[in-house]
C-alpha cells in the first residue's frame, strides 16, 4: 500500500527539504535574548515553504520528517492517527506549551516507511505513542498551518553515522514519487553556548563548505564530502555532537544525482544558517 493510493499522483516529483528549526517556539514569542527581530527572516521563510512545494510540485499528500530531537535504536517510525506534541524545551513563556497542530497521523504511510527501510536492510519499529517533537511542529505551524496533511516522524539512529544516515535517506527516496515531502529537521550551526558574532569566522567557514558539499556535487560525491564532514573548517565548533547535521545527510541520501539549492543563507545572531532544498 502506498499513502497515495487514494490521490492523485503528483505532477511532479516532490522536493526534500533541509531546513533550521530554529530555539524552541522562537517563532511564537518575544525572543529576549538578543534583538527581537533574531527569527524574524527565517520565519518567513519556512512560511514561505509551503508555497515554494505548491509551485514545484503540488499539495503533498503527505509529509515525513526526520528531526533532531528522536534518536532510537532501532530506528522507529510513529504511526499514530492523531499526532499529540512533545513540548520538549524548556524555559520559554507558558503560552508556548499551550501550542497546537493537529495535524493527522498516517497509519498506512508509517507501514511504507517501515517497508521501504526493512527491504533496505534496516531494522525498523512502530512507535503508536510518540507525537511530534518541536522540531516537526514548531516549522510546520509556519509551513502548513491548516493543520490537514498526514504526518509521520522518523528517528535517527544514536551511531550518528552519516553513511547509515544517508542510506536512510537513499531507502526513503521513492516517497518522493507517491506525493510524500521528505523534510529534514535541524541546523547549520548548532552550537548553542558559542552561537554569537565570537563564532564568526569559523561558522562561515563551515556553512560555505557545507554549501559547496550539498549544492556543487551530487550522488556519490555529494555522499562521500558529507560522510568527511568532521574535515570541514570548524566542524566541531558547529556541531559539537552532530544530531542537527544528520537530517540533512539523510535528504540528501533521498535526492541521489538531483542538484540542491541553497534556499536559506542568512544571519542570525551574527552565525550564517543555511537552508537547502533537493530536487525542483
Amino acid at each position: 500500500m502506498t499513502p497515495a493510493a487514494s490521490v492523485n499522483p503528483p505532477a511532479q516529483r516532490m522536493p526534500a527539504y533541509f531546513f533550521a528549526h530554529g530555539a524552541g517556539p522562537c517563532f511564537f514569542m518575544d525572543w529576549p535574548y538578543g534583538a527581537p527581530d533574531t527569527w524574524d527572516r527565517l520565519g518567513q521563510w519556512l512560511r514561505s515553504m509551503g508555497p515554494q512545494v505548491q509551485a514545484l510540485a503540488g499539495r503533498p499528500a503527505a509529509i515525513v520528517v526526520v528531526s533532531a530531537h528522536w534518536e532510537t535504536s532501532p530506528l522507529r517510525v510513529n504511526g499514530l492517527h492523531r499526532n499529540g506534541l512533545l513540548y520538549d524545551y524548556g524555559g520559554f513563556p507558558p503560552h508556548t506549551y499551550a501550542l497546537r497542530y493537529p495535524a493527522p497521523g498516517s497509519a498506512p504511510l508509517a507501514g511504507r516507511v517501515a517497508g521501504l527501510l526493512a527491504d533496505c536492510g534496516f531494522e525498523v519499529q512502530r512507535d503508536e505513542d510518540r507525537g511530534l517533537d518541536h522540531g516537526v511542529f514548531i516549522p510546520l505551524m509556519l509551513a502548513y498551518p491548516e493543520a490537514d496533511i498526514p504526518v509521520v516522524q522518523l528517528s535517527l539512529h544514536p551511531s550518528l553515522d552519516p553513511a547509515f544516515h544517508y542510506a536512510v535517506g537513499q531507502a526513503l527516496a521513492p516517497l518522493r514519487d507517491e506525493g510524500v515531502l521528505l523534510l529534514g529537521s535541524g541546523m547549520s550551526y548548532h552550537n548553542r553556548p558559542d552561537f554569537g558574532p565570537g563564532a564568526q569566522q569559523l561558522a562561515q567557514a563551515f556553512d560555505a563548505w557545507l554549501t559547496d558539499a550539498v549544492c556543487a556535487r551530487m550522488g556519490a560525491a555529494r555522499a562521500e564530502q558529507l560522510a568527511r564532514w568532521l574535515q570541514a573548517p570548524g566542524a566541531r565548533q558547529a556541531h559539537p555532537r552532530e544530531e542537527h547535521l544528520l537530517p540533512l545527510i539523510v535528504m540528501a541520501g533521498a535526492a541521489g544525482q538531483e542538484p540542491a539549492h541553497a534556499t536559506f543563507a542568512e544571519p542570525i545572531a551574527g552565525i550564517p544558517v543555511s537552508c537547502y532544498r533537493f530536487g525542483g
